[in-house]
């Protein structure tokens, strides 16, 4: 396992680890680590520890398997640690991002830190700077299945919905959020790495670490 790819794995167990320890915490631990709109800038830290509380189990059980999907995409495909720094930098600014919806008075759990982290990777496949068989077209297709989802959820005029399965509002701006961050932090870290290039198809550019 490269040194690279560690780093997005122990980010990931990071997320996994607190999101279960932070289950069977007292409420008013998870109280004093949710963001809330108008008091966030009092309890800076909630930026990130609002995405490790969860409203019920269906939301906890779900975005681990989803966690455990990007762990599992990082093992075989070795993001570079430009890629593991847009993920990081796109974690709280998720959050602050929801501020531009008024409606959202607070919010939790891991599913726009979540979208994020698949946004990068999608944009650093894309770019080849990982070196895996047809890099670019998987990163096409996970490019496409995530803004295909966010256009569906139409995030920017629906923040909020109710979900009657599991019983809880879903913030769908968090994930609207986490897109873009992850895609604007994906661009921004591959052209740190090199520039824009795409490069020959068939091809795989070098890995950066």
């Amino acid at each position: 396992m490269k040194p690279a790819a560690r780093d997005w794995l122990l980010l990931c167990a990071l997320h996994g680890v607190a999101s279960m320890l932070l289950w069977w915490s007292s409420k008013g631990l998870l109280d004093a680590l949710t963001w809330q709109s108008m008091d966030w800038q009092a309890r800076p830290w909630t930026v990130w520890t609002t995405a490790w509380v969860h409203m019920n189990p269906p939301h906890l059980v779900g975005n681990q398997l989803v966690l455990g999907a990007l762990a599992a995409t990082a093992w075989v495909v070795h993001p570079p640690r430009l890629c593991t720094l847009a993920w990081l930098l796109a974690w709280p600014l998720t959050t602050i991002t929801l501020l531009w919806w008024p409606q959202i008075g607070y919010a939790v759990g891991l599913s726009g830190v979540l979208h994020a982290g698949a946004m990068v990777l999608a944009v650093h496949l894309l770019f080849k700077r990982m070196s895996v068989p047809k890099a670019r077209r998987w990163g096409g297709l996970l490019a496409l299945a995530l803004l295909t989802k966010l256009l569906l959820e139409q995030g920017w005029s629906q923040p909020v919905v109710w979900d009657p399965g599991n019983e809880m509002s879903v913030v769908r701006a968090a994930h609207l959020a986490g897109g873009v961050w992850g895609l604007l932090l994906g661009l921004f870290t591959v052209w740190l790495g090199g520039g824009w290039r795409l490069g020959p198809r068939g091809a795989s550019s070098p890995a950066r670490a």
